[in-house]
């Protein structure tokens, strides 16, 4: 058995962060010693480590708790795990297009402006206006 502490030495999961998880039902209620401490399982550092690796690969938590489901189920096809993985890489690559544009643009932006004092800076003229800007982004 484990201590919150240990568990959190263990994973790296902050000791507030594996409270939040108990709290959201990712991970269960820890049995309490006598002087009512929590004392987890082995496999809530495995569950936590699981937990720990997704939020890193910036899944949300509401796909976590589908992935949690669907391990505790090995019978059940991949396709769902498979779907939600898609749907997050779908997500991170529209992110990353929008952070593209938004990279272009600000470097349009500052390479444009030359000028030597605040009233002719055109990198502030363009944060006032949108109109300034060469795409949608």
């Amino acid at each position: 058995m484990l201590s919150i502490g240990a568990l959190s030495r263990a994973t790296g999961v902050k000791v507030p962060t594996i409270r939040y998880y108990e709290q959201q039902g990712l991970i269960d209620p820890p049995a309490r010693s006598n002087g009512n401490q929590r004392r987890y399982p082995p496999q809530a550092r495995d569950r936590l480590s699981f937990i720990r690796h997704a939020r890193d690969l910036g899944l949300p938590l509401d796909a976590i708790r589908e992935l949690l489901s669907l391990s505790e189920n090995p019978e059940m096809p991949c396709a769902d795990a498979h779907r939600i993985a898609a749907t997050h890489l779908a997500e991170i690559r529209a992110r990353i297009a929008r952070l593209r544009r938004l990279e272009s643009e600000l470097k349009r932006i500052t390479s444009t402006c030359d000028a030597d004092t605040v009233g002719d800076c055109y990198v502030l003229q363009s944060f006032a206006d949108h109109s300034l800007c060469d795409k949608e982004h």
